[in-house]
């Protein structure tokens, strides 16, 4: 998919996203690579959009988007053009929600919704999703979950210190500032029906989903099918091993009542 008109900045985050047409009639908010947050951001929009999209829970269509390299002589704001310019190949293009709002707590999803989004973001060490950043939309009376970048942490550990999954397997998660935390109920059946979901053969087919050209190796995984493999480590290691993420999860942070929510969505998929 190319795209084919830059329409325009989304200034809110730090990596200035922007609006853009693509030649499917489609519109996109576009995540560059050559933002300053780099490709591993896009790595982790892609596995755990993909993760949320095997649990049920609502989250945008992802797309890889080429944007021209002549798109940025006509950009008159030079910070943009200078985006653009730095953003040859494959760029990361998030379905666009017209008429969506940020979340703000009067319309919350489902408990069951929201205690598989809690359980999403301790597996995957999401430090996002408080009330200073909630990461949510509503869209048709429905919780959207977006904005994943910010998981996946150990990655940005690459390559001075390595791949380590039993590292990330024993990093702890703090529920308690959680956007979601009072809404969330019945977060022991939300783990064991995620489990049944979240396989290796599961945990495989995700990161596969990432494009080659965002993958980034290093001497410890010197191709990008050792790269893959590193990331299926790390979550299958994680998985594995529940008491640094998930038992503070259980013991001290989500509970209450929820309200009810609409039928959850089935999206995420890039193509």
């Amino acid at each position: 998919m190319t795209g084919t008109r830059y329409v325009t900045p989304l200034r809110e985050g730090g990596s200035m996203p922007g609006l853009v047409e693509a030649d499917d009639d489609g519109t996109y908010v576009v995540k560059f690579r050559g933002a300053g947050q780099g490709l591993k951001v896009l790595v982790a929009e892609v596995i755990v959009s993909r993760l949320a999209q095997a649990l049920q829970i609502p989250t945008p269509d992802l797309v890889a988007i080429d944007m021209p390299t002549a798109m940025a002589r006509y950009e008159a704001d030079e910070e943009v053009q200078d985006l653009l310019t730095a953003s040859p190949g494959v760029n990361l293009g998030v379905d666009f929600l017209p008429g969506s709002f940020g979340y703000d707590g009067s319309r919350p999803p489902s408990a069951e919704l929201a205690a598989r989004i809690v359980w999403l973001d301790a597996f995957t060490a999401n430090v996002d999703r408080t009330w200073s950043n909630p990461n949510l939309l509503v869209w048709h009376g429905q919780t959207w979950a977006i904005d994943h970048g910010a998981a996946l942490y150990f990655h940005h550990s690459w390559p001075s210190r390595g791949s380590h999954p039993e590292r990330f397997a024993a990093q702890r998660f703090d529920p308690s500032t959680h956007v979601l935390r009072e809404v969330a109920t019945d977060l022991v059946g939300a783990d064991e029906r995620a489990r049944a979901v979240i396989t290796p053969t599961l945990l495989r087919e995700v990161v596969d989903a990432v494009p080659e050209q965002w993958l980034e190796t290093f001497p410890e995984h010197e191709t990008v099918d050792r790269v893959r493999g590193a990331y299926v480590d790390n979550l299958t290691a994680r998985l594995a091993s529940p008491d640094a993420w998930l038992t503070p999860l259980l013991a001290g942070g989500a509970g209450g009542s929820g309200s009810a929510g609409g039928a959850d969505g089935d999206r995420g998929r890039l193509r």
